[in-house]
């Protein structure tokens, strides 16, 4: 891999979001390379980490923060590790470029059009955040603006001004969060240009993405995990497949043309509209969705005397529940192909299926997040005979 330095980020004392900061990328890898393997290669061989080939500006989501200095100047950023600060960025190494300039125009005209930006401690205000996503395989841009208001002074003539400096914005949705909370998109929104929605392409699927819609952050790299997912887990066709934790259907779909059938589950009701919605626009006819928690639905067909051959799990970075994996070796599938983006629970997890005859046969490491300390990783295993 050839050699790749932009320079140690001048914030990153600040921001506290890049852990990596001040070695190379290579030294990352290594680092990276050596903690999984601390943790995984007491269960089986542990393959060599898939790094970027320039790993900057891999993401195609970003969230800027508005606030005012403390010369009342407004500026955007993020806040700093563990605290409600807000640290300006202008630019940042992670960080999609376009989406970087369309936060910085927005800033900009936020002081022309007079708009009061939100305060946290008193309540009062009007522009909270700005959230973008940008497909990188359909160039397709939407931009968020979230306000404490649904009143929108001079909103026809702001989307107009921006669009006039970025013509490549595809929509623009107002999200309305009115509530004294940390969280960032509220529950109400309305379309201010386009369609409210974008799409991208991904392992040659097209999803469509809404402003909540779960979709990987870096989509260079997801490509190749569910690559290999979909590798590791040697599909015949004839497989009933379980994609666990489905979130928007992405593995799933990957994976539903070597498959007779596969069943998507997930606890959260808009992902689950959204993957129904993504199936239909791929044409894809052998796969559903249910909204429901994986381990009571899989406890559920486990019952009812119900098989899968091959089971998908992709949980958050607590890993998953043991309700869940009693479940799910219930179920007695051939392989579980489980997908991580914490090696420290993923070994306590394949620890417990180890003790149920379950075999590791690889993990394979990738890069997800380049400078920030987070490893991603797809874990193959088989079950052995005897009985579970």
């Amino acid at each position: 891999m050839k050699k790749v330095s932009e320079g140690v980020c001048p914030l990153h004392k600040k921001c506290g979001g890049c852990a990596y900061q001040g070695m190379t990328y290579e030294e990352q890898l290594g680092k990276k390379q050596r903690w999984v393997e601390g943790l995984m290669k007491k269960y089986g061989p542990v393959y060599p980490i898939v790094g970027m080939d320039v790993p900057y500006h891999y993401r195609n989501k970003v969230h800027a923060v508005f606030d005012r200095d403390r010369k009342g100047n407004i500026i955007s950023g993020i806040y700093k590790e563990g605290t409600h600060h807000v640290i300006p960025v202008e630019h940042c190494q992670i960080e999609d470029q376009i989406s970087d300039q369309i936060i910085g125009t927005i800033r900009r005209m936020a002081k022309s059009f007079k708009m009061k930006i939100y305060d946290e401690d008193t309540g009062w205000g009007f522009l909270r955040h700005v959230l973008i996503r940008r497909g990188f395989a359909t160039g397709q841009i939407m931009v968020v603006l979230v306000t404490a208001s649904p009143i929108f002074p001079s909103k026809n003539n702001f989307v107009k001004a921006l669009r006039k400096e970025h013509p490549e914005i595809t929509t623009i949705v107002q999200n309305i969060n009115d509530k004294q909370t940390s969280m960032v998109l509220g529950e109400r929104e309305q379309v201010l240009y386009g369609k409210g929605y974008i799409e991208d392409v991904l392992c040659g699927k097209t999803f469509r993405l809404s402003s909540k819609s779960f979709y990987q952050v870096n989509p260079v790299q997801t490509e190749k995990l569910y690559q290999k997912a979909k590798e590791a887990a040697g599909l015949s066709g004839k497989e009933i497949v379980i994609d666990a934790y489905c979130g928007i259907g992405t593995i799933g779909m990957t994976v539903a043309d070597q498959a007779a059938a596969v069943i998507g589950v997930e606890l959260n009701r808009d992902a689950v509209r959204d993957a129904v919605s993504n199936a239909r626009r791929n044409k894809i006819e052998n796969i559903r969705f249910v909204c429901d928690d994986a381990g009571k639905f899989m406890t559920g067909m486990a019952e009812a005397g119900k098989r899968a051959d091959v089971v998908f799990l992709d949980p958050p970075r607590s890993g998953s529940t043991p309700a869940f994996l009693q479940s799910m070796v219930r179920m007695r599938p051939e392989r579980i192909v489980y997908i991580s983006c914490n090696p420290e629970t993923l070994s306590r997890d394949v620890a417990w299926l180890r003790g149920r005859n379950y075999q590791v046969k690889g993990t394979w490491p990738y890069d997800m997040f380049p400078w920030a300390g987070h490893c991603e990783s797809v874990v193959l295993l088989s079950r052995s005979s005897g009985k579970n």
